[in-house]
């Protein structure tokens, strides 16, 4: 997700979207280990939209 879709989203949104980003970052680490991605760097895409989610949560509770 782009910083822009994720401030605009409500927060159920991204508790949502945090645990189908989750699941699809350890579906493809998994994937990786028994068999090397054709495009490892998708696994950075997605951590880094987990970081980037969870940012917003914390951000958000704080105020």
């Amino acid at each position: 997700m782009k910083q822009s879709e994720i401030t605009e989203a409500s927060t159920a949104e991204l508790q949502e979207q945090l645990t189908l980003q989750k699941k699809a970052y350890s579906d493809l680490k998994i994937a990786h280990a028994i068999s090397p991605l054709e495009n490892p760097i998708q696994l950075r895409g997605h951590r880094r939209s987990i970081a980037r989610i969870a940012t917003e949560l914390t951000k958000r509770e704080v105020q």
